[in-house]
């Protein structure tokens, strides 16, 4: 009996130091967590409901105020718009190209790791401020654009004067940050067993044939991934309207982040940009149910076959 309850409380020793260096390494993640994010959230969400200024000693409650006014505020509407056309537009571009790069370097090659590393960069540098400077002066009246089209015997386009042509470079700019989604597929793509191309090439299926009826559903897991991700990235993009445009001409690159950030910084109506950031995340949320919801449509799962 003693023996027994010698290694019972050897067991529960052995599992209270494993906890212990469990919450010992995972600290400095769990402190982040609730000081930077859960703490921030919570406290949005209470000013959201006030009458707040960054300075202000005292946030006044408004009640529902912020919420009613986002109705009435046409910038919100428009930014709303815009933010919808920039996503449905930008996230199948971005990932089409992705997959299609995919596609093309998964086949063998001795430079197939440079190749990748190459059309990885911009995913690491495509956000930056530098970059978003540089795709300005391409877009600019006597950018690099204008002159191929001059030269191929074209008028030349004022995209950041046009108020409905000036989302189209941010959204170029979006689609070419394909490297993270282009990763991911060929990773998916060299999990898809080969047999299953010899079969159908020995059924007489063409090249076209095999990527619908064998690719496209054997990716379609990565491809779900992809495009929630994708499309939360599309819903928070900020900088290249900040940098190149600032929401301009006559709010036609107003993106949802760039009303935020000017809401709660340019005009000092910290409540009212946290009623946006809130409505934003229901507007997202919606969404994402919805792509989750549509999955089992068009989601193949070899489990399920």
């Amino acid at each position: 009996m003693e023996k027994k309850r010698i290694e019972a409380k050897r067991k529960k020793l052995s599992i209270y130091d494993d906890n212990v260096v469990g919450y010992v390494f995972a600290a400095p993640f769990i402190f982040g967590f609730v000081c930077f994010s859960l703490i921030p959230i919570c406290m949005s969400l209470g000013y959201s409901f006030t009458d707040y200024s960054l300075g202000s000693k005292k946030a006044v409650f408004v009640g529902l105020e912020n919420f009613l006014r986002l109705f009435k505020d046409e910038v919100f509407t428009k930014s709303i718009l815009k933010t919808l056309q920039y996503v449905l537009i930008s996230v199948p571009v971005k990932l089409s190209f992705a997959l299609l790069v995919a596609f093309v370097l998964t086949r063998k090659s001795k430079l197939v790791t440079l190749y990748r590393s190459l059309y990885y960069v911009p995913s690491l540098v495509g956000g930056s401020v530098a970059v978003a400077l540089v795709w300005k002066q391409l877009f600019a009246r006597k950018g690099l654009f204008n002159s191929v089209l001059g030269n191929l015997g074209f008028s030349k386009i004022n995209w950041f004067g046009d108020e409905k042509l000036a989302i189209y470079p941010l959204i170029l700019m979006a689609a070419w940050q394909f490297g993270s989604s282009m990763i991911i597929f060929a990773a998916g793509l060299k999990e898809i067993p080969s047999t299953y191309y010899e079969a159908a090439e020995i059924d007489g299926a063409n090249g076209f044939q095999r990527f619908v009826k064998i690719t496209l559903p054997c990716l379609s897991p990565i491809i779900l991934y992809n495009l929630v991700m994708q499309t939360i990235a599309a819903f928070m993009t900020f900088t290249q309207a900040f940098v190149i445009t600032g929401g301009g001409p006559n709010n036609g690159t107003m993106l949802y982040a760039l009303n935020v950030y000017n809401q709660a910084f340019r005009y000092n109506h910290m409540g009212y940009a946290c009623a946006m950031s809130w409505v934003m995340l229901v507007v997202m949320s919606i969404i994402t149910l919805l792509i989750f919801r549509s999955s089992k449509f068009w989601v193949f799962n070899a489990a399920d076959s």
